[in-house]
């Protein structure tokens, strides 16, 4: 028998051509004595002869040497011994078996059945392995895997145990879904504003000193809520409101209004007449013009002086109009397309609220058809109510319940065919779909065990099911994958083990940063933030925890049946099987040469055609000219980003409010909200320095560019032109107050202004009015409320500012403070997780490089995409601190497992190991939202275009950027030192 050189060895080491046993499985035999008595067996590289099953002891990993039994049968000492081949040739029976073979000249050989971690997957022309490189480190990496292969081993032990606990644990979480409906809070004003803020704080001191009585003395400047109403916009596109004959249809719609009645439950009539906001003789006039029968022709804008008294500031209730001759304040009413009419109500006991609320509710069943009804001509009539944006809020959940059972439909669908083989018996079809039921009962567990404590469950809640069908799948992909490069030779229970212990890190990296930025997320102001984000990250930890015990289980059994099936495959006659068994178990298709399952095609274009080509030196600069150009369009996007959310998104896109919003804000922006300015301290106001001060306030107030002081209200000025005229002195204090209940006699709207203690003669709160102007939009409103509490805040006197928007403009001053302090804390949190699972302190540092990279790509192109910086798109950022780093921390962790010779080499393994997962990963999330892009709301269609940011940018950073920029940066484990190994085996 000849022998011949290895190239492979140290040294020049005689070594014989592979054994094969003809007719024996590659799982029946494991042989000890073999591999002691044949220590340099190399592997084979010829192909077995057909209708052979070719054994290579040298593949044989040392965990199967102490086994030496048959698959189904032990191996008796009766059993033939089969016949060997050598060179293609029987070797004669009388052939010992196990004669030593020849001294070698070294006994230094490489550990070739050595089991590397998820990543590092031995190349293809290494012989010799190399020391650890001095920063790997693995003191959390190497634990982990250990405790997670015990764990596998444990699950394909007792696979039916680990399935049904998670099935029989979910069912008892699931009941929990009995208390959705009182769970539920849409509170726009609860979830939408932030916690604590000012506007909060300054409504509460207005309505401490200055209390309302809508029944008895109203005013709808005087407000400190948006009150209880009905609104009509009535729009004359043609021409004028003010004609006659057009005029006359306004009134008829008026009228209409105002006879509308319902019953309530004890069958009393509720009218408006009997409900409306105002005095005890008449209900507030809805628009100021109505109290005329025939339209004036002297009618003067923004101020109408009614009757030479008070006058009356028409800005806010006439839009579109045509001005003549006359000053800044009074100037001729020549034309106005549109006016608004408000039908205040009463709410200042809850008996009140409650007959408010039924008669709008009858309000908004019934006026939908008023333009049937009516027959107005040349009249587009819009309405909202006090309750429209409420109720059209939570109408959303209605129409996204359909398109989550189509979202589910499309990531089983994807999830089967992306796991499909032609190969019927090594097929993950079935492991696929279940990989989607398991995450399917994470949030039947998760949302049931919230429930169950109490968490409120919030409308934007509704988003995270879609989210999770998609991202629970991933670690599902990455465990098949590595279930897939396991050994077919080994049990079942050992292959599991294999694939926990690989999996391991990568999927626990992935959870702990995904559930740990979500939690983080609950640091915000935002109280729909906060439930989104405790729902989603609960739910992603039952999804880890169902993906390695009730997944893994049916992994575990999925192999059972490879197992069943494979011994068809192999049988020497098949005569007594159906033709569909023998077309199944097809002995080519099931096992490699190697013991391993065949290669995805998808692997080997990741390994063969796209790696090569991502190396290459003139596609590394192509990568860093597009990442560039990524980069500067980011930046850019950043600063034309827009703040705040605008409240008509609430709603459906088919609402009635939207056209609404849309007419008011064409026709009604000139002049923005009324302003409070508060004066909640006593002070000596009969005193000239004190007026002084005060007066210099104001004026700061006014001189915003956002205020017109020609429409501005003050009660003491006023009141000081009064005394003035009567040769009052107003710095006498015993004047001041024996002539101030006769002022407010004349101007009974000023005593809501005013808290008087009469006793102790001093006046202990008081209000004025500024008008704001051109506050059309967000940018606008942030700038106008910033600047009038930075003004209030250096006043001499102790001010306030408020108007009841002035609690949806709060948004603005924590929007972005908030999304910065989330993303700085999390980017931190992931940096801590990456050095401590990934055995790199470079390569972790690149993970937050990336998170970094995204967050920037993702807020830039918001704005391209009309989508502002809100408490919704917030969502999307912290999702985005997660998802960033779940894609590079894949590729990162497998660069830096892989032991490939050079930089190249590496990313090659990398992706040829983890490409198609995380492509997988990356299309399942989108399949996974994708339906809410066709949602008709804001919320669900803006969660849909971020996601798709964020994954688009996630998964071009984990393919291409950071695997590039892994090759000039990251080669951290090159050796330092060749050593070869000992061979345990070798005495």
């Amino acid at each position: 028998m000849g022998w011949r050189e290895s190239p492979n060895k140290i040294g020049s080491l005689p070594e014989i051509p592979p054994l094969r046993l003809p007719g024996i499985l590659p799982q029946e035999l494991a042989c000890r004595e073999v591999r002691q008595n044949f220590p340099l067996a190399t592997r084979g590289t010829g192909a077995a002869p057909p209708g052979s099953a070719a054994f290579d002891f040298s593949r044989q990993p040392r965990a199967e040497a102490n086994t030496c039994q048959l698959l189904g049968r032990k191996m008796s000492t009766a059993s033939p011994i089969p016949r060997l081949t050598q060179g293609g040739q029987m070797l004669p029976l009388d052939y010992h078996l196990w004669s030593p073979p020849p001294e070698p000249k070294s006994l230094l050989l490489v550990d070739v059945s050595l089991s590397l971690p998820i990543g590092g997957r031995r190349s293809q022309d290494r012989a010799l392995q190399v020391r650890t490189p001095q920063c790997h480190t693995d003191c959390i990496e190497a634990p982990l895997s250990r405790l997670f292969r015990r764990l596998g081993s444990l699950v394909g032990r007792y696979p039916w145990v680990f399935l049904l606990l998670p099935v029989l644990l979910s069912a008892g979480l699931g009941s929990g879904f009995m208390f959705l409906a009182e769970r539920k809070t849409n509170n726009i004003e609860e979830q939408f504003t932030p916690v604590g803020g000012p506007a909060k704080g300054e409504r509460s001191l207005a309505q401490e000193h200055f209390p309302t009585n809508d029944s008895q003395r109203f005013s709808a400047t005087r407000l400190t809520t948006e009150g209880s109403f009905a609104s009509l916009l009535v729009v004359n596109t043609s021409g004028s409101l003010l004609t006659p004959s057009v005029w006359k249809q306004v009134r008829l719609l008026d009228t209409y209004v105002k006879s509308l009645s319902v019953k309530d439950a004890e069958g009393v009539s509720i009218t408006y007449k009997n409900q409306c906001a105002g005095t005890p003789s008449e209900c507030s006039l809805p628009n100021p013009l109505l109290q005329f029968q025939d339209l004036p022709t002297n009618l003067t804008f923004p101020i109408l002086l009614v009757n030479s008294r008070q006058p009356v500031f028409l800005g806010s209730v006439v839009g579109g109009v045509e001005l003549g001759a006359g000053t800044s304040q009074m100037r001729s009413l020549e034309k106005a397309k549109a006016l608004r009419l408000v039908y205040y109500l009463r709410e200042d006991s809850a008996l009140d609220r409650e007959k408010s609320r039924e008669w709008l509710d009858a309000f908004l069943q019934n006026f939908s058809s008023v333009g049937q009804n009516l027959q107005v001509e040349n009249l587009e009539v819009f309405y909202f109510t006090s309750l429209s944006r409420q109720k059209e809020f939570e109408g959303n959940v209605e129409e996204v319940i359909p398109l989550f059972s189509v979202s589910y439909f499309l990531i089983i669908f994807f999830s089967i065919v992306s796991c499909y083989r032609m190969n019927h018996m090594i097929s993950k079809m079935w492991v696929a779909a279940f990989g989607v039921i398991s995450a399917g009962l994470a949030v039947v567990s998760s949302f049931g065990l919230l429930l169950y404590c109490g968490m409120p469950y919030v409308l934007t809640v509704s988003n995270a099911p879609f989210l999770i069908l998609g991202v629970g799948v991933d670690d599902m992909f990455i465990m098949v994958s590595a279930w897939q490069r396991t050994k077919l030779i080994h049990s079942v229970e050992e292959r599991l083990a294999d694939t926990y212990a690989e999996a391991a890190v990568s999927i626990t990296i992935t959870t702990l940063t995904d559930v740990l930025a979500f939690y983080i997320g609950t640091m915000t102001s935002f109280k729909s933030v906060q439930a989104f984000c405790i729902y989603t990250g609960t739910t992603l930890l039952f999804c880890f925890i169902y993906n390695i015990t009730c997944f893994g289980a049916f992994l575990a059994l999925n192999g059972k049946v490879e197992v069943y099936l494979s011994q068809f495959a192999f049988q020497q006659e098949q005569g007594r099987y159906s033709v569909a068994k023998k077309i199944l178990c097809r002995k080519s298709f099931y096992i490699s040469p190697n013991g391993e399952e065949e290669i995805h095609a998808m692997n080997v274009f990741f390994r063969k055609y796209y790696g090569p080509l991502l190396t290459n030196v003139w596609s590394k600069l192509f990568v860093l000219l597009l990442y560039a150009g990524y980069l500067a369009a980011s930046i850019y996007g950043c600063f034309q980003i827009q703040e705040g959310i605008d409240l008509r998104n609430l709603a459906n896109d088919n609402s009635y409010i939207v056209p609404y919003y849309t007419m008011e804000k064409e026709y009604f922006s000139e002049f923005g909200p009324r302003i409070m300015v508060l004066v909640t301290k006593s002070i000596p106001y009969w005193d000239e320095l004190t007026r002084n001060y005060l007066d210099n306030c104001i004026e700061s107030l006014e001189n915003s560019q956002y205020m017109d002081k020609t429409f501005s209200d003050s009660w003491l000025s006023s009141y000081e032109s009064y005394l003035k005229d009567r040769n009052q002195d107003i710095n006498d204090r015993t004047i001041f107050f024996r002539d101030l209940d006769q002022f407010l006699k004349n101007f009974p709207e000023y005593r809501w202004d005013i808290q008087v203690n009469s006793t102790a003669k001093e006046i202990l709160s008081s209000r004025f009015f500024i008008q704001s102007v051109n506050v059309s939009t967000a940018v606008s409103e942030k700038m106008m409320l910033n600047q009038l509490r930075s003004t209030a805040s250096q006043c001499d006197i102790s001010l306030a500012v408020y108007h009841p928007a002035f609690i949806y403009y709060d948004q603005y001053s924590v929007i972005v403070d908030n999304t910065i302090q989330n993303v700085v804390v999390a980017a931190g949190a992931m940096l801590v997780i990456s050095l401590l699972f990934i055995p790199n302190p470079l390569c972790s540092l690149w993970v937050t490089f990336a998170i970094a990279s995204v967050i920037v790509g993702v807020a830039g192109f918001m704005s391209y995409w009309d989508v502002n910086l809100d408490s919704i798109s917030m969502i999307n950022l912290i999702i985005c601190i997660g998802f960033s780093v779940d894609f590079s921390a894949h590729i990162s962790y497998a660069f830096v497992s892989s032991d490939g010779t050079s930089a190249n080499q590496k990313v090659i393994e990398a992706l040829d190991l983890l490409g198609y997962p995380v492509v997988q990963g990356a299309a399942s999330t989108i399949i996974g939202v994708v339906a809410l892009a066709a949602a008709n709301a804001y919320i669900f269609r803006t969660f849909f275009k971020i996601m798709f940011l964020v994954i688009m940018f996630g998964a071009a950073h984990g393919l291409i950027f950071i695997p590039v920029f892994l090759t000039f940066f990251g080669i951290c484990s090159r050796a330092h030192e060749e050593t070869p190994c000992r061979d345990p085996d070798c005495p």
